[in-house]
């Protein structure tokens, strides 16, 4: 009975550190701070059945000074400038062009079939539009949730400044650095396999709810179409983060909440702050 106690506290011990790594919330701490900040994961689209705001979330939320997302998504003008970003103004410009012509009239024929929208409304306007509206159609419910606009609706309860980490234009220009062609394949992945999409989606959402950080990283990484895409869309926006965290973290206790999927990784912003001597630690009550 001794012996198998004892293997059941070593498997036990072996398996806390794993268990540790299962938060989507991380205190910030040493390095000279005067007080801890906080760092939180959240994922832009998710079903009102699976959403969920725990309470030490929201006793960090009252608790903070300020709030950061990835975007100030509590500027009037944000929504402005993102509809004016997604055309693109250059002459000549068709989306028609990123994509091959069978492809293009297999898009056409699902806009209209499966979203009741006519291509040509779109045909300036950059990928990226269309790939958020696909996007849409992952989730098996008709009206998703957003942890960022709770976010916002709780900073304007407790009077809390929201502030952002990129600006719109810094955002759009991530997909700029793609080319379009790049992203006319993601986009038909969808059209093509959304069986397959909806299975990702469905992964996602599992670690997310198991707040497993490692998997949703590897979730990402799997999804991205090339390495330089990764880059572009992950690592090099987290090490421009981390220089603006460490600039407020220095005045305020800050609560950021970004995309999950900037957490994990050697490059992500939970390693990236260790690095640079923080203590990060997962909050589990």
């Amino acid at each position: 009975m001794i012996k198998k106690t004892l293997a059941f506290l070593s498997l036990l011990l072996m398996m806390l550190p794993a268990m540790a790594q299962q938060s989507l919330l991380y205190k910030i701490s040493g390095n000279g701070l005067p007080q801890p900040s906080y760092v939180y994961g959240t994922i832009h689209m998710i079903c009102p059945q699976d959403f969920n705001f725990p309470d030490k979330l929201t006793k960090v939320v009252r608790a903070a000074n300020v709030i950061y997302l990835e975007l100030d998504m509590d500027d009037p003008a944000m929504m402005l400038n993102m509809a004016m970003m997604m055309q693109d103004k250059t002459p000549g410009y068709s989306l028609e062009k990123a994509f091959k012509p069978e492809d293009f009239r297999l898009l056409q024929q699902f806009m209209n079939d499966s979203m009741s929208m006519d291509i040509e409304n779109f045909k300036k306007m950059k990928p990226l539009v269309l790939m958020s509206l696909l996007a849409t159609k992952l989730l098996p419910c008709k009206k998703s949730e957003s942890y960022e606009m709770k976010l916002v609706e709780m900073a304007k309860q407790y009077h809390k400044p929201v502030e952002g980490l990129e600006t719109i234009e810094d955002q759009v220009s991530v997909f700029d650095n793609i080319a379009d062609t790049t992203e006319a394949r993601s986009i038909m992945e969808y059209v093509k396999n959304m069986a397959k999409q909806r299975d990702i989606m469905n992964r996602l959402m599992t670690s997310y709810k198991k707040q497993d950080v490692n998997a949703l990283y590897n979730l990402v990484l799997e999804t991205a179409e090339t390495e330089s895409d990764r880059e572009e869309l992950l690592d090099k926006r987290n090490r421009n983060w981390i220089p603006k965290m460490e600039k407020a973290m220095k005045k305020d206790l800050v609560l950021f909440a970004v995309g999950a999927g900037h957490l994990g990784g050697d490059q992500g912003v939970l390693s990236l702050l260790k690095k640079k001597g923080y203590k990060v630690e997962p909050v589990h009550k």
